[in-house]
């Protein structure tokens, strides 16, 4: 093991100082690398442990140098680097240095940057304000794995480069743990189930998978598996030839056709009737199905990613879906987490929403408060991110100021009860398409609320914190 050095205001140098990490950490060397030596030095410190060696550089180049000549079990970057970026970084020490793990580390890394740092290779993505918390437990599992690794003398694989566009918004941890999943399994062909509650965003995450992927000059397409009759699924799903049932009157090419070198996203595969299912199973046994009314052989080349908001093991339990068949689709699970378990996520997704309701409509722009932050922080968001966007949109409607308050968010003057009024409403708001339909949400709001209020429009306009000449005119219109 080297003999540490004395830091002499340079920003190369290594230490070697007592603590307490675990022991898989002998005898393992640490590159940080960041322009700043204040961090420098605070990760220097909060890392320091015995047995480990911590080098420093303050450039790109000179980490490339440091590697060249000595071996490093894990590299922590900065995304933003001189005279090349972190990215870049991370693409040269894959090539050069396999063995190598690296953790990028950024002010606010954007969804397309921890997919593509973690398809070229990387380790993790953390953000910044948040590693005096998650800096020391994710090195300690870095390290555990590179001696893994290194005992087993494997390497890492480089992932392809893309130029996906996909966007999602959010800086919680849990998110951002799923755009490493996604950045992992894109570059394969592996068969995705996206699992989450309802208006969490999983056909977004399977654009993602789509779009980072080597099929992304192919198409997608979705195929919402309970908005389709069963007598028209088959036929949808695998084609079917002229006069092969009533209304045939034409040869046509179904989504496996059309997907081809593509791929198909299944949403709410959980009802999917099990007569389509065994149709479906045998596609991904052997690649091969027949149209509709015939008994040619098609082959099939397409990705299948699946998504639910059912438990689809409690489906297989209850003899509702194949057993055989989840198995085929669950090869990667990537798990959405609801919104309130990622509350820091909520004040960009709104400031998001109110930019481009704003954009759309044409209508003023109108400002968060503090105040009004923290009330939708406050809230449980049964409906996930689609409750949060109609929310913002009603609120924005509804507006008398260009700054919106506690009071003018919809669920702040009546809290979300579980029966009467606010359970219809709630289902209304839910279900929005999109924001679009905003003003006829408002409408079917303000008639059912006086409906359920027996024709009493006071009672109505309290229950809807609306003032009455607001409910006439939604009345009206």
């Amino acid at each position: 093991m080297r003999n540490g050095m004395i830091f002499r205001g340079n920003s190369d140098y290594s230490c070697n100082v007592a603590a307490d990490m675990p022991d898989p950490l002998l005898e393992q060397t640490i590159l940080l690398i960041d322009p700043e030596i204040e961090y420098l030095d605070w990760a220097t410190k909060h890392l320091q442990a015995k047995g480990l060696q911590i080098l420093r550089s303050d450039t790109a180049d000179k980490a490339l140098k440091i590697l060249k000549k000595t071996r490093v079990d894990l590299l922590i970057s900065s995304l933003e680097l001189q005279p090349f970026d972190g990215m870049e970084l991370l693409s040269r020490v894959m090539a050069e240095c396999p063995g190598t793990l690296v953790i990028l580390v950024g002010g606010f890394p954007t969804t397309g940057q921890i997919i593509e740092a973690t398809q070229r290779g990387a380790h993790d993505v953390l953000r910044k304000e948040s590693l005096p918390f998650e800096l020391r437990p994710v090195v300690e599992n870095a390290l555990i794995t590179c001696e893994d690794r290194r005992s087993a003398d494997t390497s890492v694989t480089v992932g392809p480069q893309n130029d996906g566009r996909v966007k999602m918004i959010g800086i919680s941890r849990a998110l951002q743990d799923v755009f490493k999943i996604v950045g992992r399994v894109a570059r394969t062909d592996a068969p995705v189930m996206i699992s989450g509650e309802s208006g969490t965003g999983k056909e977004l995450i399977a654009k993602a998978i789509h779009e980072y992927s080597p099929r992304r000059n192919k198409e997608l397409i979705p195929i919402n598996c309970g908005a389709i009759p069963e007598n028209l699924l088959e036929s949808e799903l695998f084609g079917h030839e002229k006069g092969s049932f009533t209304g045939a009157i034409a040869r046509r090419a179904g989504r496996f056709e059309q997907a081809d070198g593509g791929t198909l996203f299944f949403d709410e595969i959980g009802d999917m009737p099990l007569s389509i299912q065994v149709k479906l199973l045998r596609v991904l046994q052997d690649g091969t199905y027949s149209r509709v009314g015939s008994n040619e052989t098609c082959n099939s080349d397409v990705r299948i990613v699946t998504a639910s908001h059912k438990d689809l093991a409690a489906e297989v339990a209850a003899g509702r879906f194949r057993e055989d068949l989840y198995y085929r689709l669950n090869v990667v699970e990537v798990k959405i987490p609801p919104l309130r378990q990622r509350i820091e996520d909520i004040p960009l997704l709104a400031e998001f929403f109110v930019k481009r309701i704003s954009n759309k409509s044409g209508m003023a722009r109108v400002k968060l408060s503090q105040e009004a932050i923290t009330t939708l922080q406050s809230h449980t968001w049964p409906g996930n991110v689609r409750e949060l966007e109609n929310t913002i949109a009603r609120a924005c409607a509804l507006a008398n100021s260009p700054i919106l308050l506690a009071a003018d968010i919809p669920f702040a003057v009546a809290p979300v009860n579980r029966g009467g009024l606010n359970e219809a409403l709630e289902k209304i708001l839910l279900h929005a398409p999109s924001s679009d339909a905003i003003p006829w949400i408002i409408s079917q709001i303000a008639q059912r609320a006086v409906e359920l209020a027996d024709n009493d429009l006071k009672q109505a306009a309290a229950q809807l914190g609306m003032k009455m000449d607001e409910l006439k005119k939604h009345l009206n219109s």
